[in-house]
C-alpha cells in the first residue's frame, strides 16, 4: 500500500540516483485535492547544497521519479513543490488488499520492547488512577506487536516496599491478627485492606514515634524468612489475584510477573549496588540528614526543579534498599545486564496461545519463554515518578550502558479525578464549592478514591440499563454479554482519549454516551457498518465473499466529480491508520489513535447517509461503495480491537 514512508522511499531512491544525494524527504498532505494527495517541499532543501533553482531539482526529481501503479502523475507547483496524484482506482485496490493480507516489517520482529505497567501496590484494591496506567500501557503494547515489534508484557510487584510494609503494621499493631487469622477473613479481601491501610495512615498521624514500625517491618521484610516476611508475602499473593481479576474485566492481560522480594532474594539487588559502588555511581554519607545512606552521585537536573535530595538515596542508613535502588537492579535485568536470571513458574493460562508467568524463589519449570533482554524499556508510570525515574535512566548511564540508558523510556501521564458529578454517584458528600470545581481529586492513602471495581460496577449498571432500552426484546444473557463489552469500551476509550500530561476528570455520563466522541459512538458506529450487510444478505442473498471478486471491479470513473472526492477522502482517511499508529508509538501520545477512530466513525457515517449503499442503482458505484464499508468496518475494528475495546454483535 502507498503511505507516506513509502513515497519518503520513493523520492529518496530518486533523489539517490540524479544527485547521489541521501535525503530525508519531508511529506506533506496538500489543504486542497487541486494540490495532490501527498506533496514535498524537498526541492528547495537540495537547493541550499546544489545552489540550483529548486523548480528545476523539482522537476528533476519528477523525471527520475519511479511511479508504482498507485501513482496517477506528478507535476511541479510555486517555486518547486513537488505535488503527488494517486490513481484513485489503484489506490483503493491496494488498501484492500493490505487490510486482507497485512504487511509486516520483518526487521522489527527482532526488535524486542519491554512494557512494564499496572504495577499497582499490593496493599489494597486498586484504584480508578491504575485503570489509566493499565489502559495506556496495555494499549501500547497492543499497537507495538500490530506494528511488528517483539513485546514482553511485565507487570512489577512491589511486595517488599513501604505500602505493604504499612499493611502488615496494620495486622499486627492495630487488629493484631497473626497469618493464621488473616487467612479466615473471606469476601473482598483487597478491599479491606483497603480500610486497614487509611487506618494505618491516620494511625502515624496520632502517634508519630510508631513510624518506627514501619521501619522495622520494612526490615523485616527485606531479611526474608521470618513471621512478618511470610505475613507480608501472603498479603501481597492474596492482593495480586484481585488485582488481576480487576484488570482483566478490561481486557488487559501480562506475560510476566516480577516480584520486588525476589530481585532481593535472587541476589540482583546486591550485584547491582556492588556495580553501583565499583563505578561510584553512588557515594556514602558520612554526616548531614542523608548521614549512613548510600546516595547517587549526580546533581540536580536543573535549577528550576525544587527535588528532594533524598530522593536520590539508594541505601537507607538501616541497610535497607530504597525503591529506587531496587529499580535500578531491575531495569538492569530487564536489559539482560546482570548476568543473572530469576526462575520462574506458569501463574496460569489466559488461553490456549497465553499464559502469564511469574518469578520465583523456588519453583522452575524448565520449559517457559526467555524474559528480560530487551533492545528497548517503556516504564508506564505516572507523571509523579518522573524525577526518579530520571534516576533509573542516569543510574544505567553512570555504570556506562549508555545505549540502554537512551533506550530506558519513562511513559508518563497525569492523574485522574472525578467530575462533581461522578463524585456524587458514587457516594462521597461533595461541598458547594467543590460542585463548582472541574475534578475532585482523590487520595487513596487517607481512603478517599475511587477502587476500580466499584467504578467498573457503576458503568457496568448504566451500561445494562442502556443496551435494555435498546433491545426489550433481547435475553438477558445476551443483553449482560453486550453490556460488558460497552462498559469496557467506554471506559477504555475515556481514558485514552486525552492527551496523557492532561488531568482526567472521569465521568459516567460522559463516558457511556452513545452520540459524543466516546466508546460506545464507536462501537455503535461499527455495528451499524456490519447490519448492512446484513440487510443486504438478508434482502439481496449477498455474501460477504463477494467482496474480494469486487475489489478488482471497481472504479471512480462512473462517479461526478463531488461524488469522487467524497468517496475518496473517506478513502485516504481509512488509508491513513498505520501512519496514525506508528506516530502515536514515536510519541507516546494514544489519544491519536483515539481521535482517529473518532473521526473516522463520524466520517463514515456522514458518508454513509449522503451515499447509501444498498439504494444505489448504478452497479458499478454500489461496488465501489460496498468496498469502502468493508474497508472501514475492518480498520475501525483493528483499531478499536489495538485499544483493546471489541465491537458487540448489537448495540
Amino acid at each position: 500500500m502507498l503511505t507516506a514512508a513509502v513515497v519518503k522511499n520513493i523520492l529518496s531512491d530518486a533523489i539517490r540516483k540524479k544527485f547521489r544525494l541521501e535525503i530525508d524527504a519531508a511529506i506533506e498532505y496538500p489543504p486542497r485535492p487541486d494540490f495532490g494527495d501527498m506533496a514535498t517541499p524537498v526541492a528547495f532543501e537540495i537547493a541550499r547544497t546544489l545552489k540550483k533553482a529548486p523548480r528545476l531539482i523539482a522537476e528533476e526529481i519528477a523525471a527520475t521519479l519511479e511511479k508504482p501503479p498507485e501513482i496517477d502523475r506528478v507535476q511541479i507547483a510555486g517555486g518547486g513543490y513537488i505535488n503527488i496524484f494517486f490513481n484513485r482506482t489503484e489506490f483503493t485496490k491496494s488498501l484492500f488488499a493490505s487490510t486482507a493480507a497485512p504487511e509486516t516489517d520483518e526487521s522489527r520482529g527482532s526488535v524486542k520492547i519491554v512494557v512494564e505497567h499496572t504495577n499497582i501496590n499490593p496493599n489494597k484494591a486498586a484504584h480508578i488512577g491504575h485503570l489509566r496506567n493499565a489502559v495506556l500501557g496495555d494499549t501500547l503494547s497492543r499497537v507495538l506487536r500490530h506494528l511488528g515489534y517483539c513485546v514482553e508484557v511485565q507487570n512489577y510487584i512491589d511486595d517488599t516496599g513501604v505500602q505493604v510494609a504499612d499493611l502488615v503494621v496494620g495486622f499486627q499493631h492495630l487488629l493484631n491478627y497473626d497469618l493464621e487469622k488473616i487467612m479466615t477473613i473471606n469476601g473482598k479481601f483487597d478491599y479491606f485492606c483497603w480500610d486497614l491501610y487509611s487506618r494505618v495512615t491516620a494511625y502515624y498521624e496520632e502517634n508519630p514515634d510508631k513510624i518506627e514500625l514501619r521501619e522495622r517491618a520494612l526490615k523485616a521484610i527485606e531479611e526474608g524468612n521470618n513471621e512478618t516476611a511470610r505475613l507480608a508475602s501472603y498479603l501481597a499473593n492474596r492482593i495480586v489475584h484481585h488485582h488481576l481479576a480487576t484488570m482483566e474485566r478490561i481486557g488487559v492481560i501480562y506475560d510476566l510477573l516480577v516480584w520486588e522480594s525476589h530481585v532481593i532474594s535472587m541476589k540482583f539487588w546486591e550485584k547491582a549496588l556492588q556495580l553501583l559502588k565499583e563505578k561510584k555511581a553512588i557515594y556514602f554519607c558520612e554526616e548531614g540528614k542523608n548521614s549512613g545512606c548510600w546516595v547517587m552521585n549526580f546533581p540536580v537536573f536543573s535549577d528550576s526543579e525544587m527535588v528532594d535530595e533524598s530522593e536520590k538515596i539508594i541505601v537507607r542508613s538501616n541497610g535497607t534498599a530504597t525503591y529506587v535502588g531496587k529499580d535500578i537492579a531491575y531495569q538492569l535485568w530487564k536489559f539482560g545486564l546482570l548476568g543473572k536470571d530469576f526462575l520462574y513458574r506458569k501463574w496460569r493460562s489466559y488461553d490456549a496461545e497465553r499464559a502469564i508467568w511469574s518469578t520465583s524463589p523456588k519453583f522452575i519449570e524448565a520449559s517457559h519463554p526467555g524474559f528480560g533482554k530487551a533492545d528497548q524499556v517503556v516504564n508506564v508510570i505516572d507523571v509523579r515518578q518522573s524525577y526518579l525515574q530520571r534516576i533509573v535512566k542516569e543510574g544505567l548511564m553512570l555504570l556506562g550502558f549508555t545505549k540502554e540508558g537512551e533506550n530506558s523510556v519513562h511513559f508518563s501521564y497525569e492523574m485522574v479525578a472525578l467530575s462533581p458529578r461522578c463524585a456524587l454517584e458514587m457516594g462521597f458528600e461533595v461541598s458547594e464549592e467543590d460542585k463548582a470545581r472541574p475534578y475532585i481529586e482523590m487520595s487513596g492513602r487517607k481512603g478517599q478514591g475511587v477502587k476500580a471495581d466499584d467504578l467498573l460496577d457503576k458503568l457496568l449498571e448504566g451500561a445494562l440499563r442502556e443496551v435494555k432500552s435498546r433491545n426489550p426484546d433481547m435475553g438477558q444473557e445476551a443483553i449482560e454479554n453486550i453490556a460488558r463489552n460497552v462498559a469496557s469500551g467506554a471506559l477504555r476509550y475515556f481514558m485514552l482519549k486525552f492527551t496523557r500530561n492532561k488531568v482526567i476528570s472521569f465521568d459516567f455520563a460522559n463516558a457511556l454516551n452513545f452520540d459524543g466522541e466516546t466508546g460506545p459512538y464507536i462501537q455503535y458506529s461499527a455495528v451499524r457498518a456490519r447490519n448492512i450487510f446484513n440487510k443486504m444478505k438478508e434482502r439481496e442473498s449477498f455474501h460477504e465473499k463477494e467482496i474480494e471478486r469486487m475489489a478488482d471491479q471497481i472504479s471512480f470513473e462512473s462517479l461526478d466529480p463531488a461524488g469522487s472526492q467524497d468517496h475518496w477522502e473517506i478513502v485516504i482517511f481509512i488509508s491513513k491508520m498505520d501512519e496514525i499508529l506508528e506516530c502515536s508509538t514515536n510519541t507516546l501520545e494514544l489519544s491519536a489513535v483515539a481521535k482517529y477512530c473518532f473521526m473516522l466513525a463520524q466520517k463514515f457515517n456522514s458518508f454513509y447517509q449522503k451515499y447509501p449503499v444498498m439504494k444505489e442503482k448504478d452497479p458499478a458505484i454500489k461496488k465501489l461503495r460496498i468496498i469502502i464499508t468493508h474497508l472501514f468496518i475492518i480498520r475501525l475494528t483493528k483499531a478499536l480491537e489495538l485499544m483493546g475495546i471489541a465491537v458487540p454483535s448489537r448495540m
